[in-house]
């Protein structure tokens, strides 16, 4: 939570058995809910490279090797970037602990305006 500022709104077992974790982004604007195993349950393990299914979570950026070092200091490792995107962002694809891909998006800055 604390690599990417989340609040803990909640915390709780469930009836199901499974942690379950409600929290909140550091604006407000997002909601993230995290669970584990329910009872009986054995989660299979994580994977960081590119596949089908959930592959990886993005976050948004203002500048994206302050962010890469910042979580290099969780423990999280550069896989891939930055890239810049063609007239887009910038990315970066990070391995997080429990074998996560995370993924920064740094949006495209503005250049000068143009007119008349």
């Amino acid at each position: 939570m604390k690599a990417f500022n989340f609040k803990i709104m909640s915390e709780e077992t469930r009836v199901f058995g499974d942690r379950f974790i409600r929290c909140q982004s550091e604006d407000g604007g997002m909601g993230v809910n995290i669970s584990g195993a329910r009872t009986g349950e054995r989660l299979g393990p994580g994977d960081a490279s590119a596949h089908h299914g959930l592959e990886h979570f993005g976050f948004d950026s203002t500048h994206l090797e302050t962010d890469i070092k910042r979580l290099e200091g969780f423990g999280a490792r550069l896989l891939e970037g930055p890239i810049q995107i063609p007239d887009g962002p910038r990315i970066a694809f990070m391995w997080a602990p429990d074998d996560v891909r995370v993924e920064l998006i740094e949006p495209r800055k503005s250049g000068p305006s143009g007119g008349c």
